[in-house]
């Protein structure tokens, strides 16, 4: 099962695009996919013109099941809304015992795990408990790193706080970061390649992998304006070709890492 965090303590770097475009190109891979928007903006229901009757607060909070929580964006995409009300379930949660692995207990005791093969968790640009519950229950974090120096913090920020949890939790799976995501990225612009000259040295010195980068795409904007999935508006999207590499990418990530538990078992 891919599980997977889209963190980056920046907004404005292309997070919720890129959990949603994922989402769909492991959809189109044949995986059933959940998406879990913890942001109260609630973008993805904005993004992919969907009206859920219920949210992530009435999922943890009010315990409803999560078949009646989440609403389908294509036949193989779930998403589980974000509201106003999030912040305030995660108020609630904050005060609880146990709440870093509060995503985890829901998720195990709703049949997340079998029904989904993908869990994508889209979460809100600061430090908060729903970013902890979020980044304990995937373990796997992906951060997308727009062509600006304080994106660059923020991914900086985002491998600290995965390496304080682990310090913190002393889970038997670490958490840690899957890949730096180069988004938003026009080679024509003086301040890419510094940029991402930056991304390597951070990639080689906290040994991150450093993916392919995402091509700046006027595509992707019409998308988000017309309320529909990157590959139903333009398939040929130059964007869209880039995701589907890094979707292949961390598809063989996944695969490898599980071989040694497949092999022990076998």
């Amino acid at each position: 099962m891919i599980r997977l965090v889209c963190a980056q303590q920046r907004g404005g770097v292309a997070k919720t695009t890129t959990a949603v475009t994922l989402a769909r190109c492991f959809a189109d891979r044949g995986l059933k996919t959940l998406v879990i928007d913890t942001d109260s903006q609630g973008s993805i229901s904005s993004i992919l013109r969907i009206k859920p009757q219920f949210f992530l607060y009435d999922f943890l909070i009010n315990e409803y099941a999560l078949k009646e929580c989440v609403v389908p964006a294509h036949p193989m995409v779930d998403v589980l809304c974000s509201s106003r009300k999030t912040q305030q379930a995660e108020d609630i949660i904050a005060t609880q015992q146990s709440r870093d692995v509060m995503f985890e207990r829901a998720l195990a005791d709703s049949g997340a795990d079998s029904e989904y093969q993908a869990v994508i968790i889209d979460v809100a640009p600061s430090f908060s408990w729903f970013q902890t519950c979020g980044m304990i229950y995937a373990r796997h974090i992906l951060t997308p790193v727009a062509m600006e120096p304080l994106s660059v913090q923020g991914a900086v920020a985002s491998i600290s706080a995965a390496m304080e949890l682990n310090q913190l939790f002393k889970r038997p799976e670490p958490i840690r970061v899957i890949g730096l995501l180069p988004v938003i990225v026009n080679n024509r612009l003086a301040m890419t390649e510094p940029i991402l000259e930056s991304l390597r040295r951070l990639s080689q010195q906290r040994e991150v992998p450093l993916l392919p980068s995402i091509r700046t795409d006027t595509a992707v904007v019409k998308a988000a304006k017309d309320r529909v999935f990157l590959a139903d508006y333009d398939p040929r999207s130059k964007a869209l070709e880039d995701y589907n590499a890094v979707a292949e990418l961390l598809l063989e990530s996944f695969q490898t890492e599980a071989l040694p538990a497949r092999a022990t078992a076998s």
